[in-house]
């Protein structure tokens, strides 16, 4: 299959939330926006239940699965895998500040190893004909002045990857944890912006803060592509609009309520498969945040998730009516 690579607008990779199921639930609502799975190590795909990290809808193409490792030969491995079960790009994690992660020296710490990033991009790039992406921060506790970070961005690049998604904050490994590093690091989007000046040949995507399409689109004056995280999560509704505020298309974006009842029936035939209510229904939590009755809407996603009724669903499509 061959997909045109748009990352005009990107779902953020978040573990445990950017599931193959909320992955679904975005892609009804947008045929445009580029997916990017949960961050999945090379050691899970290589020594793990590789089909249950790796499966994927055929409907989510355009979607990317983020590889996390520090060893040029198994992300190499891994990207061939990945391949042929049919992602349509390689994002590498050089910006996950997590414990977990620290410990296995990978993600943000690969940013203050730009010479093995580089190495390993290679190794990718060769091992597969999809592109190689590189997701980063703009710096790593005292290794945050702008030339590093250019330093970085030219040197990887030069190794294959042509498209950087940069998260504006700068990661703190030993003072802060993962939401500390959201919460205390500051935005620095112009840091950004000039990366994009001073390698314009190069697609530069920002990540990090933004939390609507007004947002998005004042940094796309500037950049490629703007990457959502958290804010898509906690209110998901908001692409609805983005096939015609980001991408200018004609096409009638569908309701609210037309979404959920789709994603319904795709529940439905997961939880005859097994797959767990909890899995499929925490993603509808945030989806009526803008609507009246969204305090009702939330408090019974959460009884039938916690209480595991038998038909969930038709709970919800009696709610709405």
């Amino acid at each position: 299959m061959s997909i045109k690579i748009n990352h005009k607008i990107c779902l953020a990779p978040m573990l445990d939330y950017t599931n193959r199921h909320f992955r679904y639930l975005i892609r009804l609502m947008s045929r445009h926006a580029f997916l990017y799975t949960e961050m999945v190590t090379t050691g899970a795909i290589l020594f793990g239940e590789t089909n249950r990290y790796l499966k994927f809808n055929e409907v989510e193409h355009p979607v990317a699965i983020q590889l996390g490792g520090n060893d040029p030969s198994a992300l190499a491995k891994c990207a061939k895998i990945a391949e042929q079960y049919g992602y349509d790009e390689i994002n590498f994690n050089v910006g996950c500040p997590s414990a977990r992660v620290q410990k296995g020296t990978f993600g943000a710490c690969l940013f203050l190893e730009p010479q093995l990033v580089a190495d390993c991009v290679s190794a990718m790039t060769e091992a597969v004909d999809i592109p190689v992406t590189v997701k980063t921060r703009i710096g790593v506790d005292e290794h945050d002045t702008f030339d590093e970070l250019c330093q970085f961005v030219d040197l990887v690049s030069s190794r294959g990857s042509r498209a950087f998604i940069i998260h504006a904050r700068k990661a703190f490994l030993k003072k802060y944890s993962p939401k500390e590093n959201r919460l205390k690091s500051e935005l620095n989007y112009q840091w950004v912006y000039q990366i994009k000046k001073e390698f314009p040949k190069l697609e530069i995507i920002l990540n990090g803060g933004i939390k609507s399409l007004e947002e998005i689109q004042t940094h796309l004056l500037h950049v490629d592509g703007a990457m959502i995280g958290q804010a898509a999560y906690k209110n998901p509704a908001m692409f609805l609009s983005v096939n015609s505020a980001i991408f200018n298309s004609p096409e009638e974006p569908l309701t609210q309520r037309e979404v959920i009842k789709q994603y319904l029936q795709y529940v439905d035939k997961e939880l005859i498969k097994g797959v767990p209510v909890s899995l499929l229904l925490k993603n509808l939590l945030g989806f009526m945040k803008s609507e009246k009755g969204a305090l009702a809407w939330r408090q019974l996603i959460n009884q039938l998730i916690t209480e595991k009724v038998s038909n969930p669903c038709d709970k919800i499509r009696k709610f709405l009516g």
